[in-house]
């Protein structure tokens, strides 16, 4: 695990503080994704790791794989930051349902880990999760509100159904351990979020997505982020070892650059953490725009033939289904 962020003496007079709690899960989080898939990637490549800091306050760890046999882009990410949030970012809050006070700056904190994989094979589906904490405060440093947020999805460019059974039941576990009615409630959330709207479809199978998570209380609520961020690895990597050296051909490879450009149509589109991260003043756009693929590609209006194994997906990112 990296060396934490915030000063070790801070952490350790703090421990108890939900901030210190939420930064050593991100970082543990981090260190366990990034070992398990560097122990999958054949050629040798580990990943890069990038610390950095924010003039403004807090800082960050990018840890990035690029140009493996495995995976072509892996990057998983953790910020602890804190400072003041703009007029603009406290009103896109204002928007989705806080009441905060408009036109002026805010102290807040956030912490999260963010990770997007994209492996080499089509047959290995991308991955996405984030898991974060925030809070704001009043100018003198006293909470004003605190929420949770976070998800994981899967985005594959061919379709295979045990797979994302498999993939919606581990996240269903972790999800009834805390509340019977989280799994549907939260999977509709994502249907509906990873939504790429001028196409008319998902960006992929979904999985469960949520954000302004503060009952039933500040524990229960951390405890519940801190099973679904646990369940990442067990959803994604029986996956990645089955199907990691699947044969395939330039058709294939051509359908999966296809498929990553809606991706990154999304991500720069719709996506509100892109959005509210180049908002925020002293923003790091190397680790936000860390999301994007190596590579992608357009196609003036691509349809997949009928009956083939794209459309069937297809069908699926605009239909969704209920897995488990």
């Amino acid at each position: 695990m990296a060396k934490p962020i915030t000063d070790l003496d801070k952490m350790q007079r703090e421990r108890e503080d939900m901030k210190i709690r939420m930064e050593l899960l991100i970082l543990r989080i981090q260190a366990e994704f990034c070992h398990a898939l560097e122990a999958e990637e054949t050629s040798g490549a580990k990943f890069r790791v990038d610390r950095w800091r924010r003039k403004e306050g807090g800082g960050g760890i990018s840890c990035v794989l690029q140009d493996g046999q495995v995976f072509e882009k892996a990057g998983v990410n953790i910020s602890v930051v804190h400072g003041s949030l703009p007029p603009p970012a406290v009103a896109q809050m204002n928007a989705r349902g806080k009441h905060l006070p408009d036109g002026i700056k805010l102290p807040f904190f956030a912490a999260g880990v963010s990770s997007v994989i994209h492996p080499t094979n089509p047959y290995v589906p991308t991955i996405h999760f984030n898991y974060r904490y925030f809070e704001v405060q009043s100018e003198d440093g006293k909470p004003m509100g605190w929420w949770f947020g976070g998800g994981t999805d899967l985005t594959p460019y061919y379709l295979n159904e045990e797979d994302a059974k498999h993939f919606h039941s581990t996240l269903k576990r972790a999800c009834d351990k805390h509340d019977p009615g989280y799994y549907r409630r939260f999977k509709t959330w994502c249907d509906n979020y990873f939504m790429v709207k001028h196409r008319g479809e998902r960006r992929g199978v979904g999985g469960i997505f949520f954000d302004d998570v503060d009952t039933p209380s500040k524990e229960e609520a951390f405890l519940f982020v801190e099973s679904c961020a646990e369940a990442v690895l067990p959803s994604y990597l029986p996956i990645l070892q089955k199907h990691k050296d699947d044969g395939y051909g330039y058709a294939e490879r051509q359908w999966q650059l296809l498929r990553r450009g809606r991706y990154v149509e999304f991500n720069l589109i719709y996506d509100r953490g892109t959005k509210f991260g180049l908002f925020t003043p002293g923003a790091r756009y190397e680790s936000i725009l860390m999301s994007l693929p190596l590579t992608a590609r357009w196609e003036y209006m691509h349809a997949p033939k009928p009956g083939s194994p794209e459309e069937r997906l297809t069908e699926v990112l605009k239909n969704p289904r209920d897995w488990v």
